[in-house]
């Protein structure tokens, strides 16, 4: 017999770890290749762990909730096959990294990913002084935002360790706590709801968006009453012909991919040491259930016509409600656009998707009065929302890249445009 490895994997562009939210199997259960094994969940999508071989699990090295970096193995299969160095060797290594599990070992927590470094930075944070829920004590990025959310810096890097109490970071941190959150104390007839590991995700992906990007937010006002009118007048025939709705949100994005392709600044990146424009334009779309907000992506977005984009929010919406959506399904983009108005929003302010550059939020439409011809007239108006990372984009480039996004709605029409 053998000894083989699984390892977690890289679930998307810049994930670089994933919490096991729910093991599949047991220590003992016989599996065959390919057989789910785990869920993943990364701050970007929720994903089933193939085993790479036929066999029996031998030890789960990683336990439900645990986080972990890229490549790190999460347990370990044993495989039909007489190789007894390999097995000797992987024998030892398998000891070796079960080692951490022990009182007196934590190997694991000098070991630091490169977002785990990058925030400690940041935020002055002494990784010494950080207990690790990770892997045999390693130190998570999760455990540095817990760490940023309880007030920041746990002690000042420069400070010698033998001045400082254990009870120190906490003390020093607690006048900033109590300005930021007060303790939340449950009373009688509360309701307590355990945090899901898509909320934490999700909770993880948003701070670390806020922590990061400074954002800014800019707003049009556009008139589409033709474009209401136009979709009206095809909605029915449509969905008898095609078998799924032609909505307003397919207008919005075909109009989005095509001032994207006129502006590619706004389909661009911040890498640290240069800004990435991306050549491809793939439109991420935000779609939420009642627990979860998933973000699926349309590829290709300004090369396919109204039809087919409204095709790809059908389906895609169908993914995240049944719970089908694949990890492809959510890689890839390169700006995404909200559809808030689906629920009677009129004005909001997004969270850029990290790491991409902006989010456009589409809100409500409704009729308005308005002055045409200096006389006032009902009209259907939609606000477009744009909340933009002011490292990548300043105001001129996002202030043109809007009024050529109002100027395709507003012709939109019967006469100027095919769904087609």
């Amino acid at each position: 017999m053998a000894i083989e490895k699984i390892t977690m994997p890289q679930l998307g562009e810049s994930v670089t770890e994933g919490t096991i939210s729910k093991w599949l199997v047991s220590v003992g259960d016989h599996v065959n290749k390919y057989d789910p094994l785990a869920e993943v969940m990364t701050d970007k999508v929720n994903a089933e762990v193939p085993s790479s071989f036929s066999g029996t699990i031998k030890e789960l090295i990683a336990g439900e909730d645990d986080t972990l970096p890229v490549g790190e193995v999460i347990c370990l299969i044993e495989v039909e096959g007489t190789v007894p160095q390999k097995e000797q060797k992987t024998s030892d290594k398998t000891v070796e990294e079960s080692a951490p599990k022990t009182a007196d070992s934590q190997s694991n927590k000098s070991r630091y990913s490169p977002a785990v470094m990058r925030l400690s930075q940041e935020h002055n944070i002494n990784l010494d002084t950080v207990t690790g829920t990770g892997a045999g004590g390693r130190i998570t990025r999760k455990d540095i935002l817990a760490v940023i959310e309880k007030g920041g810096a746990a002690e000042v890097k420069e400070t010698p360790a033998s001045t400082v109490q254990p009870a120190a970071p906490v003390a020093a941190a607690a006048p900033k706590t109590q300005q930021l959150a007060a303790p939340v104390v449950s009373a009688a007839g509360d309701q307590e709801i355990p945090v899901t590991g898509v909320r934490k995700a999700i909770a993880a992906n948003m701070l670390r968006s806020k922590h990061e990007i400074p954002h800014a937010w800019t707003m049009v006002e556009v008139d589409v009453t033709n474009l209401v009118s136009y979709r009206d007048s095809l909605k029915a025939e449509f969905k008898q012909k095609e078998g799924f709705n032609l909505t307003y949100f397919a207008f919005f994005v075909k109009a989005v991919a095509q001032a994207l392709k006129e502006f590619p600044q706004m389909n661009s990146m911040w890498a640290g040491d240069r800004i990435v424009q991306k050549k491809d334009i793939n439109v991420s779309i935000a779609v939420a259930t009642d627990d979860a907000l998933f973000v699926p992506v349309i590829k290709q977005a300004d090369e396919k016509t109204i039809k087919g984009i409204a095709r790809e929010i059908t389906e895609l919406a169908q993914k995240v409600r049944t719970g089908s959506l694949k990890s492809e399904d959510m890689q890839g983009g390169t700006f995404t656009v909200n559809n808030t108005g689906s629920f009677g929003s009129v004005q909001s302010m997004g969270i850029i998707n990290y790491p991409q550059a902006a989010i456009l939020q589409v809100e409500s439409i409704v009729k308005r009065p308005v002055i045409i011809d200096n006389m006032i007239a009902v009209r259907d108006m939609v606000n477009l929302c744009l909340s933009l990372d002011h490292r990548v984009l300043d105001g001129l480039v996002c202030g043109r890249f809007l009024a050529r996004v109002k100027e395709i709605l507003e012709s939109t029409s019967k006469e100027n445009t095919s769904v087609y």
